[in-house]
């Protein structure tokens, strides 16, 4: 691809890098925001600096914040005494959405995949282990996609903490194996969490 320009070159190459995003449809989004008034092409790139720079992961859930401990975890009316574990940051917004949920959360950043080389020590696991360490925690939902590998993470989670007097529970299967909780919409991720059941259970097929 020719560009009479190199800074338009440079644009497309950076925009091109997101994730779904090509060549030619970066080429085309460069394209409309040289259409727009400038101070709409400014703005976007202000809110991404800012973003950049000053976005950051609660010091308690691992959730995105922009100050140290996020709204979740600071809000009196969660019942802090209920952890519900997930992959990313993703899945915590897919679960707000349903309004099904008044505990808090623990973002593991990712699941146990010896294949793309993650082991437990890239996850944010042994801050949740230190949690249930407390005695202040009565249930651990464990919320992770329906894949191999998040069953995987589960259970090695569930090793981890079963010497200890809590609940640990798993979402209904309403969900579909292999789905990420982000596509999944609203009503049946919200029933997967209301109906969750033991995770013992889980482990009996």
């Amino acid at each position: 691809m020719e560009f009479s320009s190199k800074f338009i070159e440079n644009a497309v190459n950076e925009i091109s890098n997101l994730p779904g995003i090509g060549k030619k449809s970066a080429l085309r989004l460069v394209l409309f925001l040289l259409k727009q008034p400038e101070s709409q092409s400014l703005n976007l790139a202000n809110a991404i600096s800012q973003m950049r720079l000053n976005v950051n992961f609660c010091s308690n859930c691992h959730n995105i914040s922009d100050v140290d401990i996020c709204e979740i975890c600071i809000n009196p009316r969660r019942d802090k005494s209920i952890i519900c574990v997930v992959e990313d940051i993703r899945d915590v917004m897919a679960i707000e959405k349903t309004s099904s949920f008044n505990g808090i959360y623990h973002v593991l950043g990712g699941k146990i995949s010896p294949l793309d080389g993650i082991g437990p020590d890239e996850l944010n696991i042994d801050s949740l282990v230190e949690k249930v360490q407390t005695n202040q925690i009565k249930e651990v939902i464990f919320a992770l996609s329906t894949t191999m590998e998040g069953d995987t993470t589960n259970f090695y989670i569930f090793r981890r903490i079963s010497d200890y007097d809590i609940i640990t529970s798993t979402i209904a299967r309403g969900i579909s194996v292999g789905d990420d909780l982000e596509y999944t919409d609203e009503i049946t991720l919200g029933r997967s969490i209301t109906d969750r059941i033991p995770f013992e259970n889980s482990l009996k097929k």
